[in-house]
């Protein structure tokens, strides 16, 4: 049976160690001036050198491409630190809107696993490999980012070390192990970012 093609963008599955993800979030916040919108699962970057009255760091939508750095994936909107979700009225949307000011609750922690679908149609052999992402639009119905691991990119020991501009943005572990998932085409991999800003012995 064919994989489904339902992008999502980065949803968190577990912890490296094999504890369920539990649904823990750091607040983040967007200004007014942000012009992309934010869906579910997308990837978001610190904004370097920023941050809102109280000390709360800055995030955008991340770049795609390898060297970029990631702090995590948007999971919604919250009301500001230590806080807990909005529960969204009838007129609101569970996306961030563009040009709207808002604290978002970001899974940012490093040992967090995502599930992710393939741009294309890796073959078994990408286990331990590295990956870029592959910018796309959200869902204005489902809510869900569009974007994907870019399968072309796909990189086997090509990384310098000593070199940013090589670093993929994410590490494959293995093929999500579910029944309705299997090599081939829109296959579902379980990553872990690699370009992680709270990582990264450089300031940001």
């Amino acid at each position: 049976m064919a994989n489904a093609n339902t992008p999502r963008g980065l949803q968190p599955y577990a912890y490296a160690w094999g504890a369920p993800f539990g649904g823990a979030y750091t607040t983040y916040y967007v200004p007014a001036g942000n012009a992309t919108a934010l869906y579910f699962g997308d990837p978001v970057a610190l904004v370097s050198n920023s941050s809102d009255g109280n000390g709360i760091p800055v995030a955008e939508i991340a770049a795609a491409g390898a060297g970029n750095f990631l702090v995590g994936a948007f999971m919604g909107i919250t009301n500001n630190a230590g806080e807990t979700p909005i529960t969204l009225l009838q007129n609101q949307t569970p996306y961030l809107a563009a040009s709207q000011a808002a604290y978002i609750a970001v899974v940012d922690d490093p040992n967090v696993l995502f599930e992710i679908q393939e741009s294309g149609a890796m073959t078994s052999g990408a286990s331990g490999g590295g990956a870029n992402l592959l910018s796309g639009t959200g869902s204005t119905v489902t809510n869900f980012s569009g974007w994907q691991l870019n399968s072309a990119s796909l990189a086997h020991g090509t990384e310098t070390f000593g070199t940013q501009s090589t670093w993929t943005q994410l590490r494959i572990l293995q093929l999500l192990q579910e029944i309705d998932n299997a090599v081939g085409t829109n296959a579902k991999w379980l990553t872990k970012i690699n370009t992680h800003s709270w990582t990264n012995p450089v300031s940001v």
